[in-house]
């Protein structure tokens, strides 16, 4: 479904402190993928997304999507088949909006815009109905502004706006890294149960290992822009938060750190 073919990608270039991070990098994801990426800082997990949602564009080689090259497709393009949580909670919704109005935007995406109100009120129970599986709740608030809702809540809520469209792929970057431990096993647990429901092809970048053990059917560990460990199927299921910290200490070691 997804192809890095070749992938090679440099920054500052040109100057002294020119840096490669990928050289003719490749990775691939399949349909149905529910994929978990762990790594030290400066691995190159949010660089991979950013050339997969097309905030970067490769120096070298191909991003392939369906078999369709995208590398020169601009991000507001891949929006429309490609889903992104961040980090931060506010990056997702819109504060000044309410929870109604965020998700009847959301509601209206890649759809013709017309002459008629932004909100249908025919679709509020449906919203409701969404927000329910929550747990939170927030579909007794669709009046309140979202900037009055609790980090969590909007994290929440910003999973919900992604799979509201169709979408084919859905990145999650470190999105459970700025909540508290309570709030990050509430938006994991959601986060599993919308992506089983829906069926949807997923990549989520995590620093907590445990999350990358119990969710997803694989898991990938970058260092220095390569996959040093990859394990699906029976592997995935057998490995440990012990096994990650053996590799990850020994390519710190290695690294000089």
């Amino acid at each position: 479904m997804l192809e890095l073919q070749d992938i090679t990608k440099k920054f500052m270039k040109g100057t002294p402190d020119e840096t490669t991070l990928f050289d003719h990098f490749c990775f691939s994801v399949q349909k149905g993928d529910f994929v978990s990426v762990v790594g030290s800082n400066g691995s190159g997990k949010t660089t991979m997304l950013n050339l997969i949602c097309g905030t970067y564009q490769p120096d070298e080689g191909k991003v392939l999507f369906e078999g369709k090259d995208i590398s020169r497709l601009p991000e507001f393009k891949r929006a429309a088949f490609i889903g992104r949580v961040f980090q931060d909670p506010k990056a997702g919704t819109c504060s000044d909006l309410t929870i109604l109005e965020n998700m009847a935007l959301a509601d209206n995406k890649n759809k013709p815009f017309g002459l008629g109100r932004g909100v249908n009120k025919k679709r509020m129970d449906y919203y409701r109905s969404l927000l329910e599986n929550c747990n939170m709740g927030m579909e007794n608030r669709l009046q309140t502004k979202v900037g009055a809702l609790s980090g969590g809540q909007r994290q929440a809520l910003a999973l919900v706006i992604a799979n509201m469209t169709e979408l084919k792929l859905l990145i999650l970057d470190e999105h459970t890294a700025a909540l508290d431990p309570k709030s990050s096993e509430r938006i994991m647990q959601l986060t599993d149960r919308l992506i089983r429901e829906s069926g949807i092809t997923a990549l989520m970048v995590t620093h907590n290992l445990r999350f990358a053990i119990e969710y997803g059917n694989r898991l990938v560990m970058m260092h220095q822009g390569q996959v040093v460990l990859d394990k699906a199927g029976e592997d995935k299921k057998n490995a440990s938060v012990d096994d990650l910290l053996t590799v990850f200490n020994s390519i710190s070691i290695e690294s000089g750190n």
